[in-house]
């Protein structure tokens, strides 16, 4: 099961910002605008699996093409879907997958905070807001820290 997993979120033009996702055997390359809640998707979809749903979803609108999240949970694992799709209305089936991995739902969580605690210190809340254009997710942040930390006694994020 792969343990290593990597995400970057760098904001760009105003408004859209590129994601990376990478592990040891995959790297993809995804671009979200501020025109959908791509971040509080993310960090809200992660946080539903650590408090046990069973499938989750994200998506980043990069209009018109999307990238859909699909998590699933079973037991302490999760596996990772991305898809790339032409529109974002379009189902499943119609989507590229682009990247995947199963890893414990523990390295998820820890990856997503990591993630967005590196684009508080590298961007600030104001500077991030400035190049978003939308607030800094801190409340969906902390939200999915609260409950790792009760998921996961005793390691820090």
């Amino acid at each position: 099961m792969t343990s290593r997993m990597r995400i970057t979120w760098t904001l760009g033009a105003h408004g859209w910002a590129d994601c990376t996702l990478e592990d040891h055997q995959a790297k993809a390359e995804l671009i979200a605008s501020y025109i959908s809640n791509a971040p509080e998707e993310l960090l809200t979809a992660v946080a539903r699996l650590i408090v046990g749903e069973t499938e989750t979803r994200a998506q980043f609108e990069a209009e018109p093409t999307a990238y859909r999240w699909i998590f699933y949970r079973e037991g302490n694992d999760s596996w990772v879907r991305v898809l790339e799709l032409r529109h974002g209305s379009e189902h499943d089936n119609k989507g590229t997958e682009i990247w995947s991995a199963q890893l414990p739902v523990d390295t998820l969580a820890r990856t997503v905070i990591r993630c967005f605690d590196e684009v508080a210190r590298s961007y600030g809340e104001s500077g991030y807001r400035s190049k978003w254009g939308e607030r800094f997710p801190r409340t969906e942040l902390e939200a999915l820290r609260r409950l790792w930390r009760a998921h996961h006694r005793g390691d820090d994020a």
